[in-house]
């Protein structure tokens, strides 16, 4: 019985040290992928229930306010247009032509309101569906997707590259990005640490060297200009959230992104 369970640990021993042997001579290929995002440009339309919340709190913030300079300045103005009416104060008529009182301010205010038109919250891009402008879908956050070749087809995903000899991962992020959408692309990384993670395996045929690519994501933020079309002539869309996943057609890569899009 001792002998039998030797022979089976010198087995398992065997097999583990196989394993082990040939999980370090796997070579992974190092990507870094950039998530960059145009973040909302105006608040979220609010919905009844919200709308109805929101004017409940702007009835009691009023309730509980204290009366503002102007509302000061306006009861005092009245209460001394009283006293002249009832002969309590004299007037000397220089200083009431100079003087400017509160409601002649209101009404220079509500002049000045009939002018101010609310910007809409729609572009023009909206309506054509121009999925490659950044003026459009405001209320939402818009993710840059890139067509790249990946083995041999292409798809949609986050711009990504392989990284070089000496560079960290933040250092290859930021050239992959100049590389793939231009120099007029202005980003802000948020920091040197990826925020996500993406491996997969080649095919069995396209194995040289490498078993498969590991992908490290660094999140930037959208700050001015978009891709260099005439520069870098690559097909790119600006996408919200929903319609980002139906757009990557590969399922376990979307897995791996919406764990870190907001």
């Amino acid at each position: 019985m001792l002998r039998r369970l030797t022979l089976i640990s010198a087995k398992q021993l065997t097999r583990s040290q196989s394993t082990s042997t040939q999980g370090a001579k796997e070579k992974w290929d190092l990507y870094a992928g950039i998530l960059v995002e145009r973040l909302p440009v105006v608040s979220k339309t609010l919905n009844p229930l919200e709308r109805q919340f929101q004017d409940l709190l702007s009835q009691v913030e009023y309730e509980n306010s204290l009366k503002s300079d102007f509302e000061l300045k306006h009861e005092r103005d009245l209460l001394q247009k009283e006293l002249i009416k009832q002969g309590k104060v004299q007037v000397d008529l220089d200083d009431s032509v100079a003087k400017q009182t509160a409601q002649d301010l209101k009404d220079a205010y509500k002049e000045e309101l009939k002018k101010f038109q609310v910007a809409p919250r729609t572009t023009p891009d909206d309506a054509a569906n121009k999925l490659t402008s950044t003026d459009r879908c405001l209320e939402d956050t818009l993710y840059l997707v890139v067509k790249q070749k990946l083995g041999e087809q292409e798809h949609f995903v986050l711009p990504q590259g392989l990284r070089k000899d000496g560079e960290s991962m933040r250092q290859t992020a930021e050239r992959v990005l100049s590389e793939r959408c231009g120099k007029d692309l202005q980003v802000l990384f948020y920091g040197n640490a990826p925020v996500g993670f993406h491996k997969y395996k080649y095919p069995s045929k396209q194995r040289s060297e490498s078993v498969g690519a590991k992908i490290f994501f660094y999140r930037a933020s959208l700050r001015a200009g978009n891709v260099n079309v005439e520069q870098q002539a690559v097909p790119y869309e600006w996408l919200p959230k929903e319609t980002l996943n139906k757009k990557i057609n590969n399922a376990k890569y979307a897995e791996s992104i919406n764990k870190f899009l907001i």
